[in-house]
């Protein structure tokens, strides 16, 4: 309890700090309105269009990484889930734990649910991970490329490189599966002895048999999986780019190579749990990245805070309204079996 207040305050101290310190030392916030308030009509209708495809590409990674999981389950699914990473400190922590809860109470096996959950992570994080090594490429060849965009490109390589490689292990033999499978049903039951919990049902067994099947599956999909990533990154990155085109930020003071980097940046700082959905410090490195490029101090704000509007408010809300109505939505058993033979 003490340390849930904890992280609590110090969430709440950070986005404090960035809106009533930070960011209105960059841009004065009624600058920043008038910018906003004199957006075109038809800018704000081509954001609202991409924010709706945004908020579709949600679905397709986890169709693909949970067999019997239909669209129409998959939409509201992913906006509840991504909802709660908003809510509460702990970022992915929160979303992956939030995930498995919301789809164990729909009745999909365990096994299954947390093989999902491990895919989409796992395809999630790599691609933002690979984001600011992409950018720095893409600024090398403009001559453009930065110290701390290039920094993070190496870290984001480096962890990539090793993720991938603990990965492969895992899943590289039944044999290894099984000794890891042993390893850490042994330390999980000596952390639940000294608490006075009884020792977990699963083991070495359990997990050889969720490596065959995890195996399995990416064989079968790993290019739909890596598509499905793709496009939904992208779609984020679109509706940036277009609220800086929107506010007035034409190509000659910021590339939409400049605007990547920025937003790649931004994506790494998102991976750190210290607030809800990275806010304040995802603003912050936005902010900076952009107006470093040479972007205007008020539009760059103004283009930061509509981006982070229309990624956030949207999914909060539908994943709220989904919750309440969350067993109205759930899929039938007969749903469910015809997906997963497929």
């Amino acid at each position: 309890m003490t340390r849930t207040r904890l992280m609590t305050a110090v969430a709440l101290a950070v986005v404090v700090v960035t809106f009533v310190v930070v960011l209105p030392r960059i841009a004065d916030y009624g600058a920043v309105w008038e910018v906003v308030r004199q957006l075109e009509p038809a800018w704000i209708a081509v954001l609202l269009a991409a924010m709706l495809v945004n908020v579709v590409t949600y679905a397709p990674p986890w169709m693909l990484a949970l067999p019997g999981l239909r669209f129409r389950q998959a939409l509201p699914f992913t906006q509840a889930s991504t909802a709660l990473t908003y809510v509460a400190p702990g970022g992915g922590i929160v979303g992956m734990a939030g995930s498995f809860g919301l789809l164990r109470s729909w009745g999909f096996p365990s096994d299954a649910v947390a093989r999902a959950v491990t895919i989409t992570g796992v395809w999630n994080q790599l691609a933002n991970l690979l984001l600011p090594v992409a950018a720095v490429f893409m600024l090398t060849a403009e001559a453009e490329s930065g110290t701390v965009l290039t920094t993070l490109a190496i870290v984001g390589s480096s962890i990539f490189a090793v993720a991938v490689a603990l990965l492969t292990l895992a899943l590289w033999s039944a044999r290894l599966a099984r000794e890891l499978g042993e390893l850490v049903a042994r330390v999980v039951n000596r952390v639940l002895g000294v608490v006075r919990r009884g020792p977990v049902r699963w083991g070495d067994e359990s997990f050889a048999r969720f490596r065959n099947e995890t195996v399995a599956l990416i064989r079968r999909r790993w290019w739909l999986l890596t598509i499905a990533a793709i496009v939904g990154n992208l779609a984020v990155f679109v509706i940036l780019l277009l609220a800086i085109r929107a506010v007035g930020v034409g190509a000659s003071e910021l590339t939409w190579i400049e605007v990547f980097a920025g937003w790649s940046v931004a994506r790494v700082i998102q991976l750190v749990p210290l607030t809800p959905g990275g806010l304040g410090p995802v603003e912050i490195g936005l902010t900076s990245v952009l107006v470093a490029f040479g972007g205007r101090n008020a539009e760059v704000v103004a283009a930061a805070l509509v981006y982070r509007f229309l990624t956030i408010v949207p999914t909060l809300l539908l994943g709220l309204a989904t919750i309440v109505a969350w067993r109205r939505l759930a899929p039938s058993e007969t749903e469910q079996e015809s997906e997963a033979k497929r």
